[in-house]
């Protein structure tokens, strides 16, 4: 007979197959339990049984009532089925941590070598060993302009993602003078896609990126200006990077235009075809005026992504801002002892200061563009979903880290954490485009509030998400937007905040001591990212303090005059639209990681589940699904050394019960080693037999049904992992592949002989 193993069947897994078989043959194999699978490609009366009571990877041959079927006059031959081991006889590529480029070994936010000294956790070097360079992905920087003739962006520069908006010619390279006040642009072209190995400067993210320069911040900046320039060639680029925004003073509120607002919102209309097209900005640098970036219309959009900064040690930048429409994190500069980042300068140059939240833009343009060229099919939207999934906050310092209902761990200051340029291109790879986008909107009633100094003016409103219109039904939230029209005497005194019905609170609005204004806001949209993956359903609380941190006469009183909320997100779960809401007993499951429905149990947030998913362990105190650390696939604690297998693309390091990416020297990696963690099923099968007319055959359907887990947790002394490092031999330095193929000898052997 033929043996198959039916490995830990998800029903989403779960199919139903047709063969045409000879009735004989169907009773012979109903009698033994056997289950037909397929005919054995062309080969006439050759076909696949799978018998229901061999066991996987036996180092026997399986005996029973089915041994005995080769009894049968019936049947000629009969074979069980062995596994063969086979490799793919191509030369293996190593990948090469080595470039030329001279400052290649400052670049510490892509690569550290000394642990203790610097972090690297934004993982690009993992992106780039997966094969991702960011090639065929189109870039532009929207600036004062790039210098297409730098010896380390000539390769890569893209004419059709340039132009020239404040000299209306196709050329964008920067006005010169004495002081290079225009350099900006090109020291953020070089972060996405300097060139590797030239020899020259430094290496980009996105290093086989195409780069583009759309010259528009040198002349005077019109809302026909920043219209065009956002609106070039739609089709061609893919990602357009602006590191600008209005003055970061403290005291400013202002954002996009008419024609500003059309440009983004026809870009992620009919960008890329019809995916979206992707807008990166800076979050702003008015940290130390007390700024914050809720103020900034650009940054304060659902069509763009708001990119915050953390210095190495993961340490507040001094210029930082911050606001609930952050969406994440990458490494730039902070104190004066603190590095800066290397990246192409003007006249030909390198510089190693390059500074501030513009540094950011860039960065992620950069890890994006790896992620396009994992999947190019992916929306504007889907490209935020995978950044708030695999955002991570790692050592990054903030007072007000916080896990809203949905398990996003997210901050004003930094989002949802450090961009793990790695985690997102795994992602990528297999990723669903996610439903159907929906805005529901919420306005309150006409009644004038009064907001008096020193006290807090709550108001609630409720919703139950749309869900009497199917085509604004909004169930499972991205982005909450609260408009509002208000007067006050002295705006920079008030604060505003937004409590989802889960609790979750967003600071809409800081107090800017700067801020002196009497104009109030007049429909200004605040934005918040804050209740991703939260249920719409429920009473909102809008909060508003008068701080009275500015004196004034006692008898001025701000009013809120109207505000409205508008929600945006899906009816259907973004990565399970087919789950069922039904809520069981057992864990209640965090995150946005969890399996369909399965039987009487549920799978997506807010619903309990009997099994935590993959990624995540049950804290039975806490009576959650919460994260495991970011190196493991299934764990039993949060930390790095509580994993029970490695993710893929790590390896088990036993010397430090750690996951790592790669081994250390004097350890080669075994792939060969089999895992002791399994998902046992209990497949429900039931079989259909058809007559057709000719009733010499059947058709004989076998469904596999939904199916019962049962998760194994072993002794972690008894497990072993699918990859691990393991010892070189003791004459070996270095090694690969196996223990006998040493690469490098320890000191005192050579290859071949012993010195001594």
């Amino acid at each position: 007979f033929v043996e198959l193993y039916l490995p830990a069947i998800r029903p989403a897994q779960a199919g139903l197959f047709w063969l045409l078989v000879d009735r004989r043959t169907v009773e012979i194999m109903l009698l033994t339990f056997f289950l037909s699978l397929f005919q054995i490609g062309s080969l006439k009366d050759h076909y696949h049984f799978h018998h229901s009571k061999t066991f996987k990877r036996s180092t026997v041959y399986s005996r029973g009532i089915h041994a005995f079927i080769h009894l049968d006059s019936k049947v000629e031959w009969v074979e069980q089925q062995v596994i063969k081991r086979r490799v793919k006889r191509h030369a293996k590529k190593n990948f090469s941590l080595h470039f030329t480029d001279p400052e290649w070994s400052s670049m510490w936010y892509i690569h550290c070598e000394e642990k203790n000294k610097c972090r690297s956790e934004m993982n690009v070097l993992g992106a780039w060993q997966k094969g991702y360079t960011g090639r065929n992905v189109v870039v532009t920087i929207l600036d004062d302009g790039i210098e297409r003739m730098h010896p380390d962006l000539m390769q890569n520069y893209d004419p059709l993602a340039s132009y020239d908006v404040n000299g209306n010619d196709d050329d964008p390279t920067p006005r010169y003078d004495v002081s290079n006040e225009n350099k900006h642009g090109t020291r953020c072209a070089g972060e996405v896609a300097a060139i590797a190995n030239n020899s020259h400067c430094a290496v980009g993210i996105a290093y086989n990126a195409n780069i583009g320069g759309i010259r528009m911040l040198d002349g005077y900046v019109t809302d026909i200006t920043e219209a065009q320039s956002l609106s070039i060639r739609p089709n061609h680029i893919d990602i357009y990077s602006a590191s600008w925004g209005p003055d970061d003073d403290g005291k400013t509120v202002d954002g996009p235009g008419a024609l500003t607002r059309q440009a983004l919102e026809r870009g992620i209309r009919t960008g890329r075809n019809g995916l979206g097209s992707i807008f990166i900005w800076a979050s702003g640098n008015g940290g130390r005026r007390g700024d914050h970036c809720s103020c900034d219309g650009y940054t304060n959009s659902i069509y763009t992504i708001s990119i915050s900064s953390a210095t190495e040690k993961g340490n507040k930048p001094w210029y930082l801002e911050e606001c609930a429409s952050t969406l994440a994190t990458t490494y730039s500069s902070g104190e004066y002892y603190d590095r800066k980042i290397v990246t192409t300068d003007l006249r030909q140059g390198c510089t190693d200061g390059h500074t501030g939240t513009s540094v950011s833009a860039p960065m992620m343009a950069g890890c994006i563009a790896l992620v396009l060229e994992a999947n190019p099919l992916l929306t504007w939207r889907d490209v935020q979903h995978i950044l708030v999934k695999t955002a991570r906050p790692v050592h990054l310092k903030a007072p007000d880290w916080k896990v809203n209902a949905a398990g996003h761990k997210v901050s004003h200051l930094y989002g949802f954490g450090l961009v793990d340029a790695e985690a997102m291109v795994i992602e990528a790879e297999n990723w669903r485009t996610v439903p159907t986008h929906h805005v529901c909107r919420k306005t309150s009633n006409r009644q004038v509030r009064f907001i008096r100094p020193n006290q807090l003016l709550r108001v609630v409103i409720s919703t139950d998400g749309c869900s009497n219109h199917s085509d604004q039904w909004v169930k499972h939230l991205e982005h909450v937007v609260v408009q509002i029209t208000l007067s006050h005497p002295k705006r920079g005194n008030l604060q505003i905040s937004l409590i989802s019905p889960s609790g979750t609170k967003s600071q809409l609005l800081s107090s800017r001591y700067f801020d002196n204004s009497m104009d109030g806001f007049l429909n200004w949209e605040f934005m918040t990212v804050h209740c991703w993956g939260e249920r719409v359903e429920g009473e909102w609380t809008l909060e508003i303090y008068d701080t009275a941190i500015h004196l004034r006469p006692s008898e001025s009183i701000g009013k809120l005059k109207k505000f409205k909320l508008l929600f945006h997100g899906t009816a259907e779960h973004p990565y399970y639209p087919n789950a069922e809401n039904e809520h069981q007993n057992g864990i209640f499951s965090l995150g946005s990681h969890h399996w369909r429905y399965i039987r009487a149990s549920c799978c997506c947030c807010w619903n309990c589940v009997q099994i935590c998913p993959i990624g995540f362990y049950a804290d039975s105190r806490a009576g959650r699904c919460l994260s495991c650390d970011r190196t493991c696939e299934t764990c039993v604690g949060k930390n790095q050394s509580d994993c029970h297998l490695c993710k893929r693309g790590y390896f088990y390091y036993e010397e430090l019960d750690i996951c790592q990416l790669s081994c250390p020297s004097g350890f080669f990696t075994d792939e060969s080693m089999f895992s002791a963690f399994f998902w046992f099923i209990d497949v429900s099968l039931s079989l259909r037999i058809n007559s057709i007319k000719n009733s010499h055959f059947l058709f004989v359907s076998i469904i596999l049904s939904s199916a019962n887990y049962q998760r194994v947790i072993l002794d972690k002394s008894s497990f072993k992992v699918e990859r691990r490092c393991q010892n070189c031999p003791e004459n070996c330095a270095e090694c690969t592949e196996s223990a006998e193929n040493c690469t490098v000898c320890r000191e005192g052997f050579r290859y071949g002989k012993v010195i001594k």
